[in-house]
């Protein structure tokens, strides 16, 4: 039996699924949207929405620290920002402060100094501010990788100010013929 065992190992031990992760997201912070197969990018899912959520609750105390009155009010939002930053440091793992780069390979001449985790803080975080989850989405495609035929997917984050999925009312149950 396979109780209390979430997610899929895709035939890695695991610092190598770490790994994998690590890298794919960083490759999504990047280009906020990536094609990988079905079942990563499935798994990269919560992996990424977790360093999103650290993100924006870094951006809301930033937020709050601002309005802040009282300096040591203040600096205690700040480093509770700062904590968030940590934490994300540390799922990112060594090479958080990777180099954001074009889609053609190139470093991006005005942005040569960002890295991934300031991307990740100051563009992905505050964009996602009002929004209470689900920060990214993944479309499935029709063609099958070359080679091994692994269904593929896309992943990308959701674009400004458009909606979930709305849960709508629910259809009326319908009504059983009376019995004369």
């Amino acid at each position: 039996m396979n109780h209390r065992r979430k997610g899929r190992k895709l035939n890695r031990n695991a610092s190598h699924r770490l790994a994998l992760f690590r890298n794919l997201s960083r490759s999504l912070i990047t280009h906020e949207t990536i094609r990988t197969t079905t079942p990563k990018a499935k798994e990269l899912r919560p992996f990424i929405e977790k360093l999103i959520t650290l993100a924006k609750n870094a951006a809301l105390l930033t937020d709050q620290a601002a309005a802040e009155v009282d300096a040591k009010a203040k600096h205690n939002l700040n480093a509770q920002a700062l904590h968030l930053r940590r934490q994300a440091m540390a799922k990112l793992g060594p090479t958080h402060g990777t180099g954001i780069y074009a889609k053609d390979g190139t470093p991006e001449t005005d942005r040569q100094k960002d890295t991934v985790l300031k991307k990740l803080f100051n563009e992905i975080g505050p964009r996602f501010k009002t929004r209470p989850g689900g920060y990214t989405r993944v479309l499935k495609l029709q063609t099958r990788r070359l080679g091994d035929a692994g269904e593929q997917a896309i992943i990308e984050f959701m674009k400004d100010g458009e909606p979930g999925v709305q849960l709508g009312a629910p259809a009326p149950t319908p009504q059983a013929p009376a019995l004369a």
